[in-house]
């Protein structure tokens, strides 16, 4: 049995955007596929060429795409009503992208794909990511380090632009 500390490093923005037009901002520039279909079109395919067509079917022009969301804002309303604060967290990744990181860090399937994190707060609505440098970073392997650092720069130049 091994334990392993992890220290994370959260990116964030705060935006004076409404939780709305921010959450929006974020689904323009990442893909949003059938994931049914994606699945079995990712199941189909027989070759590592296949499997590319596949993925870049469905990013976005950051070659990230959605796989789910989970709107932590509804259970909150369930509790609190109409003033609930509006939260939503959105995993987010590149197949691709989460390959050349297990590759050679097959941890690093526990952090891949990314959440974000969309929340009304009193001073806006905070955009959160933990960075997968930070994840990755203990486990000391060099090619899935630079993986991540090229992924952290795409979904921090995201939220940036969403914020």
């Amino acid at each position: 049995m091994a334990t392993r500390q992890i220290s994370v490093q959260r990116f964030s923005v705060t935006s004076s955007k409404s939780f709305h037009d921010v959450v929006a901002a974020l689904e323009a520039r990442i893909g949003r596929p059938d994931m049914n279909a994606f699945r079995k079109n990712i199941a189909a395919a027989q070759t590592e060429d296949e499997l590319e067509k596949v993925v870049q079917g469905a990013v976005g022009p950051l070659d990230l795409m959605e796989f789910t969301r989970f709107d932590l804002g509804e259970i909150l309303r369930k509790e609190l009503g109409a003033e609930a604060p509006q939260s939503l967290r959105l995993v987010v990744g590149n197949p691709l992208i989460m390959k050349q990181m297990v590759k050679h860090t097959p941890d690093a399937g526990s952090y891949a794909p990314v959440t974000i994190l969309v929340d009304e707060r009193p001073d806006g609505v905070h955009v959160s990511y933990d960075t997968m440098a930070s994840c990755l970073s203990p486990y000391g392997n060099r090619e899935s380090l630079e993986v991540a650092q090229e992924l952290d720069a795409k979904v921090e130049s995201l939220l940036a632009a969403a914020a």
